[in-house]
């Protein structure tokens, strides 16, 4: 079993930046692969970012050279580091880990990007 809580959430300016973090706990030992999920109102979740154990790193083209995956395995955290967001990143915000002992999501977190 693993939990995945994310935080970092909220309302931010056009132009504007937030960190989103990811904690897991539980059967970490068996993660290989963490990612970044995003779900708009009325439309599909779709894969934002995601790190795998050797440390490469994915992004979607929408994000790419503004959003930045890492991770802190001391603090068994997951991080997405967002700037120069656009309205268009409006989204629930969910992480994903996958390995061994199998898939877990996340509950989500809310990312506003308004005026």
């Amino acid at each position: 079993q693993v939990q995945l809580v994310e935080s970092g959430g909220g309302l931010v300016q056009p132009g504007g930046s937030l960190r989103l973090s990811c904690a897991a706990s539980g059967s970490i030992f068996s993660i290989n692969f963490m990612g970044w999920y995003r779900q708009a109102p009325g439309k599909q979740r779709e894969s934002v970012a995601h790190i795998i154990s050797g440390g490469r790193t994915t992004y979607a083209d929408a994000v790419k050279g503004r959003f930045t995956i890492s991770r802190d395995n001391s603090k068994n955290t997951v991080y997405l580091r967002m700037t120069s967001m656009k309205p268009e990143d409006t989204a629930v915000y969910y992480c994903r880990s996958f390995g061994a002992a199998g898939e877990y999501w996340g509950q989500g977190t809310q990312v506003t990007v308004s005026s």
